[in-house]
């Protein structure tokens, strides 16, 4: 890339190139406005028009227009409530409306109908948020809507196929969460599900073929122990059940899945080293093995599936915490 980042968004376009916005490029240092697009045609990056405000932790989402959605996230002084608007066929930003809540380490999910649910995180500070809102595409505006029945930052949410939201884990300073709820976007209300069996925080999390969601890894406790443990949620009952075990414990990993139904994990960290190692589960077996290592062990990067089903991965920090401006493709055809 142009510029090292991490804690940065990256997301694919409608045609096919990924747009990497934010992040901080310098250890310890102020956050970005830049961004940039990857062309996996070409294999090259340019540069596109600087958001409106510097942001790093900020969360994006594709809206159906084709729109990126960027909301959220820190500046060197506060937390920010402010969202913005990516047009790729003109390569600028534009002011949305605001969230209600300033807040980073939340949530985004894009609903079935096109609106944006945001939820949870904290505000600096700020006791984590028990707070949802939601972002409407057609008016420009949010709308609180039910609030959390905890208090979550660092959890996991996943669209459901039947269009509810799964929200994971989570923790609170201190304490840290098994529980798991459900987004009813028709009635705005959040109800209790079954538990996981394992309390964790920044987990992976990324829903099946077969529309159950798969859990790993993560912190478990204020020890910050990170585990190798998986586990799989079943929408039809409302409970989870072990999926086996990632072969190296890791927390703060990306995880993507692959058009031939496989899940991708790699990266992350443990025992204060970032990781190069990579994963496979297969859903159908619910076994783990080996992949291939990355060129750069990497944390806090991003992972993005490609049209053509490779993925791409951008950015991060080594493990002294220093920002990567490298970048780096997996080929599940063999190739890495």
């Amino acid at each position: 890339m142009a510029e090292a980042r991490a804690d940065h968004t990256a997301t694919r376009l409608p045609n096919g190139k990924v747009l990497v916005a934010g992040g901080f490029s310098i250890k310890n240092g102020e956050p970005l406005a830049s961004a940039e697009l990857y062309d996996p045609a070409t294999g090259t990056w340019s540069s596109t028009g600087n958001m409106i405000e510097a942001r790093t932790g900020h969360t994006a989402v594709l809206l159906l227009d084709g729109k990126v959605l960027v909301m959220g996230g820190t500046t060197s002084a506060a937390t920010l409530a402010s969202a913005e608007l990516y047009d790729p066929a003109t390569g600028t930003w534009t002011a949305t409306g605001g969230m209600a809540i300033p807040r980073h380490r939340h949530t985004a999910t894009l609903l079935s109908d096109g609106r944006v649910l945001v939820a949870g995180g904290y505000a600096r500070e700020a006791d984590p948020e028990k707070t949802a809102e939601i972002y409407d595409p057609t008016t420009g505006s949010w709308a609180v809507t039910g609030g959390l029945n905890e208090f979550r930052i660092d959890h996991t949410a996943t669209l459901l196929p039947n269009g509810m939201v799964l929200v994971a884990g989570g923790n609170r300073q201190n304490e840290w969460f098994a529980s798991a709820e459900l987004y009813d976007p028709a009635g705005g209300v959040w109800t209790l599900t079954g538990s996981m069996a394992e309390a964790r925080a920044h987990q992976t999390a990324t829903l099946l073929p077969d529309g159950s969601v798969l859990v790993a890894g993560g912190i478990v406790n204020t020890s910050l122990k990170v585990v190798a443990s998986a586990e799989r949620y079943d929408p039809s009952t409302g409970t989870w059940s072990p999926a086996g075990t990632i072969t190296i414990a890791r927390t703060i990993a990306t995880v993507t899945p692959l058009a031939n139904g496989m899940v991708l994990v790699a990266g992350g960290a443990a025992n204060g080293s970032a990781l190069g190692s990579t994963e496979l589960y297969d859903p159908a077996t619910g076994s783990w093995t080996a992949g291939p290592d990355m060129l750069t062990a990497r944390q806090h990067n991003t992972a993005t599936l490609l049209s053509d089903g490779r993925v791409l991965f951008a950015g991060g920090l080594t493990t002294i915490g220093d920002p990567l401006a490298s970048a780096e493709l997996y080929d599940p055809g063999g190739a890495s």
